[in-house]
């Protein structure tokens, strides 16, 4: 607008500048979904052309809606990592593509990502802010069998959508990759390369996700007439590959294919493998899973499983999104289908 009165614009300005009623520019601002849709477009023109701006905490009170949604990513109170859990989280990249994910459906929406990491000490705080009703609802990255927050939160009412398959039965959506098919690309191309001592380095094996990989890569070897390849638990750490990897050597010199349930550990495996004189892929051919910034950024560059997380995380959203529109729709799964991304080591 114009003119020298630098007060910002209000209501009743909106309302005379479209010709409408300042009940109808209310209903609009708060989304009220029965709004005709030729008044909506002519009131958000409205709203463009004077600058107005919501009073966010008396729609609040109107909506119930905060615009805000927490991204959780939660600790168990055992999970036998020797690397700290904030050190993890900010040097594992799968947080950071969560969060662009969810962002990119989130932030055109006006809807603000709120993260919290809830290792045990925090989770008092967690809780009581969630149910202080601060923020929507929550994406739940929770990937232990063990943890009990997605029942909490579920039991607390707190809308909520879950980043995997739960360990234990939870009346709410989660979003998953197909595990098994995506661990059976990987041995299936370890085997075409006549690759026959196979074995796997694990994540956590209280991990539904780590649990899936490995029973997947069990079946495939099988299939293949493998047998019963060898496994040594990882923690998703690329240090935890470093270990898993020289343990493994160390009962099976022979081994010349390994699939590595994450890209972290394949990178800290690949780094072993080389220091103790094996050529990759030469001598072993190493698979890894996620198709991360470290599949990339190792040496030589890693095949891996792709899995979506991006997609996964936007999947996610919508869901939530979904489920606060309509309380009472029953919850979904939703599960993406990987894909095995050739590069050198395999």
């Amino acid at each position: 607008m114009t003119g020298s009165d630098s007060r910002p614009p209000t209501l009743e300005q909106v309302a005379n500048y479209a010709g409408v009623s300042r009940a109808t520019v209310s209903r609009v601002i708060n989304g009220v979904q029965t709004v005709d849709p030729e008044l909506r477009r002519t009131v958000e023109r409205a709203i463009a052309a004077t600058g107005y701006v919501p009073n966010l905490a008396a729609r609040s009170l109107v909506t119930r809606r905060t615009d805000s949604i927490a991204l959780v990513v939660s600790e168990p109170e055992r999970s036998g990592y020797e690397t700290p859990f904030l050190t993890r989280m900010f040097t594992d990249p799968y947080l950071g593509r969560v969060t662009a994910g969810a962002q990119e459906v989130l932030r055109p929406l006006g809807i603000h990502l709120v993260i919290f990491l809830a290792d045990p000490p925090a989770r008092p705080h967690l809780l009581r802010y969630l149910r202080q009703g601060h923020v929507d609802g929550a994406l739940l990255i929770s990937s232990h069998a063990d943890d009990p927050l997605p029942a909490q939160l579920v039991d607390l009412g707190v809308p909520v959508v879950l980043s995997c398959r739960p360990g234990r039965p939870v009346n709410t959506s989660f979003v998953d990759v197909d595990q098994r098919a995506g661990v059976r690309m990987a041995v299936d191309r370890l085997a075409s390369l006549g690759r026959r001592c196979l074995a796997t380095i694990t994540g956590p094996l209280d991990m539904p996700a780590a649990q899936d990989r490995l029973s997947g890569f069990e079946e495939a070897a099988a299939a293949h007439g493998l047998g019963t390849p060898l496994h040594v638990e990882g923690d998703f750490t690329r240090a935890g590959g470093e270990r898993a990897v020289r343990k493994l050597l160390a009962s099976a010199p022979e081994v010349d294919g390994i699939f590595v349930a994450n890209d972290l550990m394949a990178d800290g495996a690949l780094r072993v493998l080389q220091e103790s004189g094996r050529r990759v892929p030469d001598d072993v051919a190493v698979i890894g899973f996620d198709d991360s910034t470290a599949a990339t950024e190792c040496h030589p560059p890693l095949s891996t499983v792709r899995q979506p997380v991006e997609e996964m995380a936007g999947e996610m959203a919508q869901l939530l999104l979904t489920r606060l529109r309509e309380p009472t729709r029953s919850p979904r799964s939703v599960i993406f289908n990987p894909e095995l991304v050739l590069r050198a080591s395999a």
